[in-house]
């Protein structure tokens, strides 16, 4: 059994417009806006979306507290699922154990995943309510299931995906259809690059 682990935003759902928006809406609310929107917005996600806020100077525990309000708003009819994905995770799953693995937090991830009939696929989703660190969530997830290293893949959409992946010591899998584009994604130098979700059958 391998150990797949997805990134929930821009990997099994195009939620760029929402998730951008509650993030600028966000920092706003708490005095602190982007100033170069979606470029700015984008740079968030070139390591740890948590660690890059707190580099801006940004109060994580302000900016929790005024996401609350926001995050209950989501449309989520806004977001779109990539229903490629669907029947490979379907196929994935007969054979190996996936989860979710994203900054985003947890009711949300779940309520999107049950609208887009997703939901039966992933033995557990681990949001930002969980942890902030996706490098320590794929630690906790490779010791809870007891996977090797070379066994757990996680695969995501910005390079801060591939950062957090490469210091967690697994592999890691870029893909194109995401935020960062295939240029920004290759120069991460992840251990494998697609470009349709066909190519995440490769991994069975």
């Amino acid at each position: 059994m391998k150990l797949l682990l997805f990134d929930f935003d821009g990997v099994l759902v195009d939620s760029l417009d929402v998730y951008e928006k509650t993030v600028t809406l966000c920092l706003e609310k708490i005095n602190q806006p982007l100033t170069r929107g979606r470029e700015e917005f984008r740079e968030l996600f070139d390591g740890n979306f948590y660690e890059m806020l707190a580099q801006k100077g940004i109060s994580l525990e302000t900016f929790m507290a005024a996401s609350v309000d926001i995050l209950s708003q989501v449309d989520y009819s806004e977001m779109k699922p990539f229903d490629a994905m669907r029947p490979v995770l379907q196929e994935l799953k007969k054979k190996h154990c996936l989860i979710v693995i994203s900054s985003n937090d947890t009711p949300t991830i779940r309520k999107a995943l049950r609208l887009y009939d997703f939901e039966d696929i992933f033995q557990e989703i681990l949001g930002s309510d969980f942890m902030l660190s996706k490098k320590e969530k794929i630690l906790y997830a490779r010791k809870k299931y007891s996977v090797t290293p070379e066994d757990v893949y996680y695969i995501g959409d910005t390079i801060g995906d591939i950062k957090e992946g490469k210091q967690a010591g697994v592999k890691t899998v870029g893909v194109t259809w995401g935020w960062h584009d295939k240029i920004k994604m290759a120069s991460s130098n992840p251990d494998y690059l697609f470009d349709d979700p066909q190519e995440l059958l490769q991994l069975n």
